[in-house]
């Protein structure tokens, strides 16, 4: 098991935490797992998890300066995309 920079070992979160630190309902985070628009996760046995480096780097994909920011990538909505449109917005299929 990997450790953070403070030493201490890698905290995996459920998804109710998970979608209280990226400010999403639980279903909505549950839909963009469903979709392959949201952040990468990892299943142990039937649970889901999230690392926090994973939540994070998915917000941070959707980070923009200004409106005409084009960003990095961009971040969909939980919905159901065509395999064109995930090639665009730089996610990857799951």
């Amino acid at each position: 098991m990997s450790t953070t920079v403070a030493g201490l070992p890698q905290r995996y979160l459920r998804t109710p935490e998970a979608a209280r630190i990226v400010g999403l309902s639980i279903r909505t985070l549950e839909k963009h797992r469903i979709y392959g628009t949201g952040p990468r996760y990892s299943k142990l046995g039937g649970r889901v998890v999230y690392r926090l480096e994973d939540l994070q780097a998915w917000v941070e994909s959707g980070a923009k300066a200004s409106t005409s920011d084009p960003g990095r990538s961009t971040v969909l909505p939980a919905k159901r995309h065509t395999a064109d449109a995930l090639a665009r917005a730089a996610i990857p299929r799951r």
